[in-house]
């Protein structure tokens, strides 16, 4: 198992099973606390094949260089980061994908995770990424007509490569809460329980430059289902839209860049995907940017 020293104590983590033990009666010193970020995504490309209005991935071309994600998964791995999941963009558009995440796996002790629109998910593919991948969300954002209109992909495809996505590690589906999507959450969940996804993580839509930010009458809607809800399926929801929803932190002395990061697919290092400031991360690594923008939040 793979350990980690923060304000909350020592952090005991295993990717293969996703066992987690926190040894909080522990009280280490600010001094031995690891450096890096708990966990860290990171959008290997901004390439994506759809065009969905809510996405929030910068719209210009760019690319992170193998070597290079490489060489600053092995800081984070050093001074205690957990996991890292790779996004985009669409991460599978990423020419070197499939060897990332193999030397991510089989270099660091790093739990490798990615986040898909899953219509890439061909059987070669998943073949290829089995044993270097520990969990795997894929986007369904909506059912049916609803999906389709807003992802411009045909429902019955995204099915298939949730077939696909089954066998290569546990997976969760991720879905993007707006005025479309919230009425058909109890389908959603349903479907989450009937392919066997073990996790559903609920995105309150924040606003990008052509769509607004989940409004009142949604969240409202979206705090009631929660409330009611009694499925078996066990519901997430990002940080970044979490007010007034019934969370529980297992970790609430870890906040900010202690718990995660996000590395931009010009290797900028910022505290979300949606954050409008960083650092570049450049030659002198990943650790001394995040000293940097330690520094100015």
């Amino acid at each position: 198992m793979k350990s980690r020293i923060s304000p909350n104590g020592v952090h005991l983590f295993d990717r293969h099973s996703g066992l987690n033990i926190l040894l909080d009666e522990l009280c280490p010193e600010e001094a031995v606390w690891s450096m890096s970020p708990r966990q860290v995504s990171i959008a290997l490309t901004n390439v994506c094949d759809l065009h969905c209005a809510y996405c929030y991935a910068p719209k210009h071309k760019a690319s992170l260089h193998t070597d290079q994600v490489l060489g600053w998964l092995k800081e984070l791995d050093a001074e205690g980061c957990l996991g890292i999941g790779f996004g985009g963009g669409e991460p599978t558009l990423h020419p070197d994908f499939v060897d990332i995440c193999k030397r991510a796996a089989g270099e660091t002790q790093l739990a490798v995770t990615f986040t898909t629109h899953g219509h890439r998910l061909t059987p070669r593919l998943v073949e290829r990424l089995k044993g270097s991948i520990h969990f795997t969300r894929i986007s369904v954002d909506g059912l049916g007509r609803t999906y389709e209109e807003q992802r411009g992909k045909q429902f019955a495809s995204l099915l298939r490569g949730i077939e696909s996505i089954a066998t290569l590690s546990p997976f969760g589906i991720n879905v993007v809460v707006n005025k479309r999507t919230v009425s058909e959450l109890d389908a959603i969940s349903e479907l989450a329980q009937k392919v066997g996804a073990s996790e559903l993580l609920l995105l309150p839509q924040q606003a990008t430059t052509t769509v607004a930010s989940m409004d009142g009458v949604v969240g409202r809607a979206l705090q009631d289902w929660v409330s009611s809800y009694r499925g078996k399926v066990r519901l997430a929801v990002s940080e970044v839209g979490a007010s007034g929803l019934p969370t529980c932190d297992p970790l609430p002395d870890e906040r900010g860049l202690q718990s995660y990061a996000h590395i931009d697919a010009s290797g900028v290092l910022r505290e979300s995907s949606f954050s409008p400031d960083g650092a570049k991360i450049g030659d002198v690594g990943v650790l001394w940017a995040l000293k940097q923008l330690r520094n100015t939040v």
